[in-house]
């Protein structure tokens, strides 16, 4: 398990592009066969992916990061699919995941297994964890039952839905609030005007990007803003103080998790545009 530590935002100016990425750029995701993670010190949040192509994966506890038996004994976990059909073995229960399905896993479960239906179309299992306090139960969460958001328009290029799948509108957690956006073909711009979340940490995950494709994810103080280029399957960490908005080279999706003080969707701090630079 890889670990990011905090960074303030005056450190952060003197950052070049390298130690930018290093510090908030995951680039190792989806890797076949393995569950590569991320562990954050900020907000202890933990980023991962599984993707079972040809054995099922087990979901394991890092004793050295979390002091734990397993991952889940202090933990809550949001995951979405967005490969092939796969399965999620839960304490013996098999959750059924499609493309762009979801589930949420509660503090508590002891095993967390994930599978593929075909070895030559493995599934993609993203995932994030935050601490929990309490035990809720798992919760299977289909797209097409996720809470869309449409905003944006052609004109602005930024055109878009947002997929609410974890958050107390539909069901209690401790921390976690996650989702999905998909941009509309030709628009490219996300989050903007961008905004601040003084009260939670933000990961973001860009995919559905050509080989070639990038995004250009926008970061820091609004008064000094700094930039990464990010591919196809690679997440970013947003602090609470900096901004997280991003232009692409086409059309992309991305998944958002936060977690923090509090789960109200709309909890942010608005910058307006003038006052970025």
């Amino acid at each position: 398990m890889e670990v990011k530590f905090s960074t303030d935002p005056e450190s952060f100016k003197g950052m070049n592009s390298q130690v930018l990425r290093g510090n908030f750029l995951m680039e190792g995701l989806f890797a076949p066969d393995t569950i590569p993670m991320v562990y954050a010190e900020l907000d202890r949040s933990i980023t991962g992916s599984a993707v079972p192509a040809t054995r099922a994966l087990h979901l394991e506890s890092s004793r050295r990061e979390m002091a734990a038996d397993y991952f889940a004994e202090r933990r809550e976990i949001g995951i979405i699919n967005i490969g092939a059909e796969g399965t999620v073995l839960v304490d013996g229960k098999e959750y059924v995941l499609e493309a762009r399905d979801g589930l949420y896993i509660g503090r508590g479960a002891k095993e967390v297994v994930f599978s593929s239906r075909a070895q030559d179309a493995p599934a993609k299992f993203y995932f994030v964890s935050y601490p929990a306090h309490r035990e809720y139960p798992a919760q299977h969460i289909r797209l097409a039952d996720a809470a869309p958001l449409r905003l944006g328009s052609a004109r602005e290029a930024n055109q878009r839905t947002i997929h609410k799948y974890i958050h107390p509108g539909a069901f209690p957690t401790c921390q976690l609030v996650m989702g999905l956006t998909q941009l509309e073909t030709g628009s490219v711009w996300n989050t903007w005007p961008p905004h601040t979340h003084q009260r939670r940490s933000e990961v973001y995950m860009y995919f559905a990007l050509d080989e070639n494709a990038a995004v250009v994810h926008l970061m820091g103080r609004p008064e000094e803003t700094r930039h990464l280029i990010v591919r196809n399957q690679q997440a970013v960490i947003a602090p609470s103080w900096s901004i997280h908005s991003g232009v692409g080279t086409q059309s992309y999706t991305f998944i958002w998790a936060m977690g923090g003080e509090n789960q109200a969707f709309d909890d942010m701090d608005g910058i307006s545009v003038p006052s970025v630079s």
